[in-house]
C-alpha cells in the first residue's frame, strides 16, 4: 500500500481499481458486463475466473519456493526433484464454483498452502454459510440459496458438518470460567421445539445473563431442558458457581414458584427480585380487555411508590374500589407475589430501572425467537443450543457494525442499538452501581 492510501484509507485494490477506471482500461469490460455477455459470479462468471488465476499462480509459486528453482531452468534433473504437471480440483467458494489445477512434484513432498489438500471450500464460503445459518435459514434453503444465486451445489449433509464445525467452539464458551461476583443477574427461559424419539415436543432453553461491575452485560450460558422448573434453575445456579460466580446480590426474574428458594440455595445472601412488568401482565390475566388500561393505571401507585408501606396502602386502595371489588383475582396475585415483590421498592430510583424488569433479556429473547422460529424443530438438543448461540454472535456482529457507521457522529444522530451482549456502560448502571455500593457496602467493595 502506498503513503497515500494509507493516509485516504483505501486499501491497495481499491486504488487500483480506481486507476484503471479512471484510466479507461476497464470500460470494455463494463460494457461487455452491461451487455450481458460477461456475469460476475456463478461458475463462469468473472470473479471465479480471477480468483482461479490467482489461485493458480499462488500454488506455481509456492511450488517454485518448494522446489527450489524456477520453471523451465535445465539443471531441473539434477535437483533430485521436478515438477510432474498438475491435477484437476474443483473449488466452491463464495463468487462461484470454479476449477484450478495444482501442480505436483515428482517425490510428493509438495505440500500447498494457499489450498490445502483435501480442500474443497474457500474458507469465506464457510463462514457465509455459518452467517446464514446463523440468521436463521434452515440447510435446505442455504443450499437451495447458494445453488441459485451462486451456482455452487453442496449437499444437505456437507451444510450441516460446517455448521457442527462451531460446536467445539460453543462448549468451549458453555465451560468457560466466570467472573466471581456479578451484581444483577437476569434468569429467563424461551422455548423451542425438539425432535425427541420420533416426537415432536416443546422445551424450555434457560439463558442467563450477568452484569458485571461495569455495566456490561454477558451471557453465561444457554441449557435446554424438557421444562422450565425450579429445579433445574437450581441445577443452573450450580453450574455458574462451578464455574467461578461465588457470589450475586440482585437476582432478577419471573415469579416461577420455587425460583427465588432455588436461586438462594446457591447464593443465599442474594436478593431475588420478581420482575414488575410479568407480575402486572400475571394480574392482568383475570381482567377484561376493556378494562385493562384502567386497572394497569390504578395499580401503578402501587408500582411506583416510595415505600412498603405506601404500596401496601396502594394495593389495599385499589382492592376496595369498585375495580377491585370486580377483579379480586387480580389482588390476590400482588399479595402472593409481595414478599418477593417489596425488595424492589427499598431501592432508589436508578437502580429500580435496572432491577424493575427482565427485559435486558427479554429483548435478547425476542431476537432469538426470531431465529428460531424459520425451523419446525431441531433434531437435538445440541442443534439447539448452536443455533441460538451463533444468532447471539450474529446479534452482536451486527450491532457491532452499526455502532462503527455511528462512530464520531453526533449522539443525536445516532441510530446503532447499545450492545445487547455485551453492553456499554450507561449512566443508570454508573448511578445504580454508585447505589449499590452505598447499600451495600461489603459485599461490593472487595471486588472494586
Amino acid at each position: 500500500m502506498t503513503v497515500t492510501d494509507e493516509m485516504t484509507g483505501r486499501s491497495g485494490g481499491r486504488s487500483v481499481v480506481e486507476d484503471l477506471a479512471a484510466s479507461g482500461g476497464l470500460d470494455e469490460l463494463f460494457e461487455r458486463i452491461d451487455s450481458g455477455q460477461v456475469e460476475l459470479t456463478g461458475s463462469d462468471g468473472l470473479l471465479p475466473a480471477l480468483l482461479k488465476e490467482t489461485l493458480e499462480r499462488g500454488l506455481a509459486a509456492e511450488l517454485t519456493e518448494h522446489l527450489g528453482y524456477e520453471k523451465g531452468e535445465p539443471t531441473a534433473v539434477a535437483r533430485g526433484n521436478a515438477r510432474n504437471g498438475t491435477t484437476a480440483k474443483t473449488i466452491s467458494s463464495e463468487v462461484g464454483s470454479f476449477e484450478i489445477e495444482v501442480p505436483r512434484d515428482r517425490a510428493g513432498s509438495f505440500t500447498p498452502r494457499l489450498v490445502r489438500k483435501g480442500q474443497r471450500r474457500m474458507d469465506g464460503l464457510d463462514a457465509m454459510i455459518i452467517s446464514l445459518y446463523a440468521g436463521g435459514m434452515t440447510v435446505r434453503e442455504i443450499r437451495h440459496h447458494l445453488d441459485s444465486t451462486l451456482g455452487v451445489e453442496l449437499s444437505a449433509g456437507t451444510i450441516s458438518k460446517i455448521t457442527d464445525a462451531v460446536c467445539d467452539a460453543v462448549l468451549e464458551w458453555q465451560d468457560r470460567p466466570l467472573e466471581e461476583f456479578y451484581p444483577v443477574i437476569y434468569l429467563d427461559a424461551i422455548r423451542v421445539k425438539i425432535r425427541d424419539q420420533g416426537r415432536v415436543s416443546n422445551r424450555a432453553a434457560h439463558i442467563a445473563v450477568g452484569v458485571d461491575m461495569e455495566g456490561i452485560k454477558h451471557v453465561l450460558g444457554i441449557w435446554v431442558q424438557a421444562d422450565e422448573g425450579a429445579s433445574f434453575w437450581a441445577h443452573v445456579c450450580a453450574e455458574l458457581a462451578n464455574r467461578g460466580v461465588n457470589d450475586v446480590l440482585i437476582v432478577c426474574c419471573d415469579g416461577l414458584t420455587g425460583l427465588a428458594e432455588a436461586v438462594e440455595a446457591t447464593w443465599p445472601d442474594s436478593v431475588v427480585q420478581t420482575c414488575v412488568v410479568h407480575l402486572i401482565r400475571s394480574s392482568m390475566r383475570f381482567v377484561a380487555y376493556q378494562d385493562r388500561k384502567r386497572v394497569a393505571a390504578a395499580l401503578k401507585p402501587v408500582c411506583t411508590a416510595a415505600s412498603e408501606d405506601a404500596a401496601s396502602s396502594a394495593l389495599a386502595e385499589f382492592a376496595a374500589s369498585p375495580l377491585g371489588a370486580r377483579y379480586p383475582d387480580t389482588v390476590g396475585v400482588w399479595e402472593r407475589a409481595w414478599e418477593r415483590f417489596t425488595p424492589f421498592l427499598a431501592f432508589p430510583p436508578a437502580l429500580r430501572r435496572v432491577i424493575y424488569t427482565t427485559n435486558s433479556i427479554e429483548s435478547l429473547n425476542y431476537q432469538l425467537r426470531k431465529v428460531s422460529k424459520n425451523r419446525g424443530h431441531f433434531p437435538n438438543d445440541t442443534a439447539a443450543v448452536k443455533l441460538l448461540w451463533l444468532a447471539i454472535c450474529n446479534i452482536e456482529d451486527k450491532r457491532a457494525l452499526e455502532r462503527e457507521r455511528d462512530r464520531g457522529k453526533p449522539a443525536g444522530k445516532r441510530r446503532a442499538k447499545p450492545r445487547l451482549v455485551e453492553g456499554q456502560t450507561t449512566t443508570n448502571w454508573k448511578q445504580a452501581l454508585a447505589q449499590l455500593t452505598t447499600a451495600y457496602p461489603d459485599r461490593i467493595n472487595p471486588y472494586l
